[in-house]
């Protein structure tokens, strides 16, 4: 990005508190801008694309901002399984099953699943399988994700008697994605963002 990726965090988010939504992440991967928001209760399509709408009006004003080249939005929530890349992420996590990376060079073993029992702004612990709590910083963080336990989910399903979701319009994951056309290009895929020459499609994964 020509701007930092906290710099556009800290842009975006009173824009999406207006919107009445939390950001979750920010992450620009393979010439994709991806924003990631939630709300309690979820979020539809005609959300996030109003969402969409407002990122994509910030970078037209703040091209300091934007990606250099060429880029597609995605606006999206964070599915069942979210990425956690900041502090705060795990902390919001805390009570939740998660699996880390870490960094080549750590000490111990570098894949660990367990719940996350503890996070602050310095380091977080999980509770592995073995019942040994392990303790490591953000810094020998590799990747790491929350785990979606689908044998308990469809066993409470079972128990509350539902085989769908309760609002069909309202499912994780779900993803708005707008891209631009040059001056001389065709429509579709990922090519080159122009201020005021957006397009925009809407996508269920």
């Amino acid at each position: 990005m020509n701007g930092t990726g906290d710099e556009l965090t800290r842009v975006l988010a009173p824009i999406c508190a207006y919107l009445e939504v939390e950001l979750d992440d920010v992450e620009l991967h393979g010439g994709v801008l991806r924003v990631t928001v939630e709300r309690a209760g979820g979020l539809d399509l005609d959300q996030l694309a109003e969402v969409s709408r407002a990122v994509s009006t910030l970078l037209d004003a703040r091209e300091d901002l934007a990606p250099a080249g060429r880029y597609e939005l995605e606006v999206s929530t964070p599915g069942l399984e979210r990425r956690l890349r900041r502090p705060e992420q795990f902390r919001r996590a805390v009570g939740s099953t998660v699996a880390v990376r870490t960094v080549p060079g750590t000490a111990g073993e570098r894949r660990l699943e367990g719940v996350l029992v503890a996070a602050d702004n310095e380091k977080f612990e999980v509770a592995a399988a073995t019942g040994v709590p392990r303790q490591l910083t953000y810094r020998e963080v590799e990747r790491a994700h929350t785990v979606f336990d689908w044998r308990r989910a469809l066993a409470e399903r079972r128990d509350a008697g539902t085989e769908d979701d309760a609002d069909e319009g309202k499912r994780p994951g779900q993803a708005h994605r707008s891209s631009s056309r040059e001056e001389t290009g065709g429509a579709g895929g990922r090519v080159s963002r122009r201020p005021g020459a957006t397009k925009e499609r809407a996508t269920t994964p």
